[in-house]
């Protein structure tokens, strides 16, 4: 079945924010998403001072199944117009994502009310200053409430569109066009490690050798002690720089990655569950159904049966 986006620019808009949807959920043979950009009138405003054409109006926006918007700025209140198409999607339970500051908009229509929300770093405390119903998360790449989903600055973007491609169709799906736009398929840890820090101590190299090393022995017993130890640094050191540069700790990042494997083994293979479980290092199918029900809301069997080709 068709499903139809609407990618809605206010004026204003930030090109990189606008071109992130509609490359992602741009027409491809594998998926089945129908894009249109949409605006209040035919030609909107950019940030970088050229002004784009739009081809379908509020009524490609009302039509849509998913309505998308983009980062803008000033962050002047929208149009009531733009207000009332966004409340009237969450209305009818349709899914609205905001990318960057388009949180922004989301809120003032009413749409993030009691929800958790995120933003720009730089913008967040506007965000929860001027709109005190949001709950307002300010360490993560984007926050999924359902039908309801909004992300941190700019290329966070990319992290929350795979997000519902890879909720829409699949790891296997997500992973392929995260390949041809030469990015990660999903990245762990929040937008604090974006924020501005001090200086790292001279000589003090980034750890993604490891973290490299590790993604290729997912089935082995990796310990906070064997990763330190292939990285060269005590285990204190470790802790700490890994947490100031991915913004998770070693184990979460590692379950996630292990979940991570595990979801395209079942989609690609027909291993066992109990197969699987091992390959992708979680050991034993139980621990395996526990960790899908916590983080997935489903089982390992019902995830296969839902995105196997």
């Amino acid at each position: 079945m068709v499903h139809r986006i609407a990618v809605l620019a206010l004026d204003g808009v930030t090109p990189l924010d606008l071109a992130i949807p509609t490359q992602i959920f741009t027409a491809r043979p594998e998926t089945p998403y129908e894009m249109t950009l949409c605006a209040l009138d035919s030609q909107v405003a950019t940030t970088a001072g050229f002004a784009l054409v739009a081809a379908g109006g509020l009524e490609q926006v009302r039509a849509a199944d998913t309505v998308i918007v983009p980062g803008y700025e000033p962050l002047l209140r929208p149009p009531e117009a733009a207000l009332g198409v966004l409340a009237e999607a969450r209305d009818q339970g349709r899914r609205v994502v905001s990318i960057c500051t388009g949180t922004f908009a989301l809120a003032a229509a009413g749409v993030l009310d009691g929800l958790h929300a995120t933003t720009h770093w730089k913008h967040i405390d506007a965000l929860e200053r001027d709109f005190p119903a949001v709950k307002v998360d300010r360490d993560v790449l984007y926050v999924d409430e359902g039908d309801v989903l909004t992300s941190a600055g700019v290329c966070c973007g990319i992290d929350l569109c795979l997000h519902l491609v890879r909720r829409d169709l699949g790891a296997v799906v997500a992973n392929q066009i995260a390949r041809g736009l030469v990015a990660a398929p999903h990245r762990d840890g929040g937008q604090a490690q974006y924020v501005p820090a001090p200086v790292a101590a001279a000589g003090e190299a980034s750890l993604s050798d490891t973290r490299g090393w590790a993604l290729r022995r997912l089935d082995e017993p990796l310990t906070l002690r064997v990763l330190a130890r292939h990285a060269g640094v005590s285990q204190r050191t470790f802790m700490r720089r890994f947490t100031e540069e991915t913004g998770t700790t070693p184990l979460q990042w590692l379950l996630n990655a292990r979940l991570g494997k595990a979801r395209e083994l079942l989609e690609t293979t027909d291993h066992s569950v109990d197969r699987v479980a091992r390959d992708c290092g979680l050991g034993t199918p139980a621990n395996l159904r526990l960790h899908f029900r916590r983080t997935l809301g489903t089982t390992p069997t019902a995830y296969r049966r839902t995105f196997t080709r």
